[in-house]
């Protein structure tokens, strides 16, 4: 019972974030009927999250989890673009750059997660948390709200009253986004194809980009949504600024969260002991690609 207590509390202080948030960026934004289109896109967010859920509870798996995140950021992105459109005006040109680079990020990294997880046969996250209703619910709906939230800079940039011509700030965002993207795709390849090779087997992968960052991939993906802020920041007003918590997020959830903490975990369980292991961790830098420290 108190389980059931403690999730439910998480999940109404996930949909009281985002509807904050919703009215935070929407307030100068654009408005479906008598509500922001932000807070449109954040139902969505998570009703398309809650759909999946029931299937994925009645089947017991997690395999469309990713997947299903990432169609989310591409449905979400191509509602407020289609809601941005002005009658006379028509597209704004920063709410298409946006929403090219969302759905271009989201279309290479769901399928590649899917394939992952299909290929290991699971996600061993969700051993215990898929056989419970209650966290199982949560975890949907905090992927709901980490796609809201991730999105926040961009839809309320998309969404804005205020248009402005795309200058230099654009394309500095532009070029940032495309610099995080490329170390994402880079690492993730290196890795696939460290794990391909029968003589990796049992390994941790130390060359490439993982040989100067023990989370190359998650720099990257870091470094894209300062990106994506970027390119919002010339047409942000009064409280969509908030929006700009967006990569402060990102950077929270992948540090302290979901991403580095757990993989370390994993990792010290897994090679903890072992003499090239913890060299290598003496000597790569956590998150920031960085020379290694030979002979720390």
């Amino acid at each position: 019972m108190k389980k059931i207590v403690i999730c439910t509390g998480l999940i109404v202080l996930c949909i009281a974030i985002a509807v904050g948030l919703s009215y935070a960026g929407g307030d100068g934004g654009l408005r479906y009927g008598d509500y922001p289109v932000l807070l449109v896109c954040a139902v969505i967010a998570f009703a398309v999250q809650w759909l999946a859920f029931i299937p994925a509870y009645i089947f017991q798996t997690e395999h469309y989890y990713d997947l299903t995140g990432s169609a989310t950021y591409v449905i979400i992105v191509l509602l407020a673009l289609f809601l941005s459109a002005d009658p006379e005006l028509g597209l704004d040109n920063r709410a298409i750059l946006l929403a090219a680079l969302v759905v271009i990020w989201a279309a290479r990294l769901g399928p590649f997660l899917f394939r992952r997880v299909k290929q290991a046969g699971k996600d061993g996250r969700f051993d215990l948390i898929k056989v419970s209703i209650p966290r199982f619910l949560l975890t949907w709906t905090l992927q709901g709200l980490w796609v809201f939230v991730t999105l926040i800079a961009a839809l309320t940039a998309m969404t804005s009253q205020y248009r402005e011509p795309l200058g230099m700030v654009a394309l500095l965002g532009s070029l940032v986004w495309l610099l995080g993207f490329a170390l994402e795709v880079v690492a993730d390849a290196q890795k696939s194809a460290f794990n391909k090779k029968t003589e990796n087997a049992g390994k941790f992968i130390n060359v490439g980009l993982w040989c100067w960052s023990r989370h190359p991939n998650y720099f990257g993906e870091i470094v894209l949504w300062c990106g994506v802020a970027l390119i919002a920041v010339p047409v942000l007003q009064g409280w969509q600024w908030l929006s700009l918590i967006s990569p402060l997020f990102v950077v929270f959830l992948l540090t302290r969260i979901s991403g580095v903490p757990l993989l370390e975990k994993r990792a010290d369980e897994k090679w903890g002991g072992n003499v090239n292991y913890e060299n290598y961790k003496t000597e790569t830098s956590v998150l920031i690609p960085l020379p290694p420290k030979r002979g720390a």
